[in-house]
């Protein structure tokens, strides 16, 4: 079906990205996976070409343009060409409601001209050693003294944690207050107390950085508070995990498609037998099966864009896109890999880095049991 969702400036849009792509990315990306880290310049460049914070306004840098597509063209572009290092998604798609939607004028004056050209890093703390998805269960404090909080605590899991110069850190200002006691505080780069640890050694996505952080009586100032009171933090990641959540969904569609459409290709010229194993009934069938599948998600996806730029994107319907897309994400390129036989399981084929890469998507952003417990519960049972 004709895919309609972009106009002729997302298309031009892409253009750019792919150009990008191509020149400052590709290239490196198997020197930037031995590293384990992508190098600040990339960003720089990026920035330079407007790929970051579209929803800025102009004052401060930014195109204050609010149009979830901009976004998704990047999402799709950097699955496409296997970049799985480059953390622009979480600066873009995750962190931007944040620094934009959530700051003061003084913040932003501060911040967002950095933000979109690439010279600030963002990432967000929110996962612990023994609380990920239960966000209410996290032991991070930050207790106010004076004009400034005493955040003390630790993170886990943490993208762009090494490169991160701004990290919003989910932290409780009143531990005895449940959600009502948590507030989101900024902590910058070289701050007192503040240390990152072991860049972690991951499954796949090995060149994004992927961190610790330490925080030890750290004093953050209160003007380094997101929003106007203490005790609202939880509510606005409530308000913002939704397009945390799309994007992480139209990140798994563009996987699934890429892949897809690597493996039709290899089986047009692998051969077994004497013939083509595209020709044989079973991988007809397969494929057959995985191009459905990963186009009535594509149109789900692109509704839920839609709606998002609307204001209308539910949490419920964002953990159905969440959950379904990247459990067909992993599914899809598992059978890719097995069409590939014996080649599929060497690293120098795209499908298994795309093997490797794919499956912490269903974790990160809320896991998949945790998105059919938010759908669930909308049932009113």
């Amino acid at each position: 079906m004709q895919r309609d969702l972009f106009d002729d400036e997302h298309l031009l849009f892409r253009d750019t990205v792919r150009a990008f792509m191509a020149c400052e990315v590709v290239p490196h990306h198997g020197q930037w996976e031995k590293d384990g880290i992508v190098p600040r310049e990339v960003w720089k460049k990026a920035g330079e070409l407007g790929m970051f914070g579209f929803a800025v306004p102009e004052e401060y840098g930014g195109a204050g343009v609010t149009d979830f597509r901009y976004n998704a063209v990047i999402v799709e572009e950097i699955m496409r060409h296997g970049a799985s290092g480059l953390g622009f998604s979480l600066h873009n798609d995750i962190m931007a409601p944040y620094v934009v939607g959530l700051t003061n004028d003084e913040q932003r004056q501060r911040w967002l001209p950095g933000f979109v050209s690439g010279e600030l890093i963002t990432a967000i703390a929110m996962s612990e050693p023994g609380a990920g998805s239960d966000l209410q269960g996290i032991r991070t404090t930050a207790i106010r003294e004076g004009d400034h909080y005493v955040l003390n605590g630790q993170k886990t899991f943490i993208t762009n944690g090494i490169n991160a110069d701004l990290v919003v850190v989910v932290a409780k200002t009143d531990p005895e207050a449940g959600a009502r006691g948590t507030t989101l505080v900024v902590v910058e780069r070289g701050m007192e107390g503040f240390g990152r640890g072991r860049n972690l050694e991951k499954v796949g996505m090995k060149a994004q950085d992927t961190a610790e952080l330490f925080f030890e009586n750290v004093r953050v100032p209160v003007a380094n508070r997101l929003g106007p009171n203490d005790g609202e933090g939880f509510f606005q990641l409530m308000n913002n995990l939704p397009q945390e959540r799309l994007s992480i969904a139209v990140a798994a569609v563009a996987a699934a498609e890429t892949v897809l459409e690597q493996t039709i290709e290899y089986c047009r010229t692998r051969q077994a037998f004497g013939r083509a194993i595209g020709s044989f009934q079973n991988t007809r069938f397969v494929l057959a099966e995985l191009a459905t599948e990963t186009e009535i998600a594509r149109h789900f996806v692109d509704k839920c864009v839609l709606a998002l730029n609307a204001g209308q994107l539910t949490a419920v319907d964002a953990a159905k896109a969440k959950w379904w897309t990247t459990e067909l994400q992993t599914r899809v390129i598992d059978r890719c890999l097995q069409l590939h036989g014996g080649y599929g399981y060497m690293t120098e084929f795209p499908v298994a880095k795309a093997w490797l890469d794919s499956r912490v998507q269903t974790i990160y952003g809320g896991t998949t049991e945790i998105m059919k417990e938010i759908i669930g519960r909308s049932f009113g049972f």
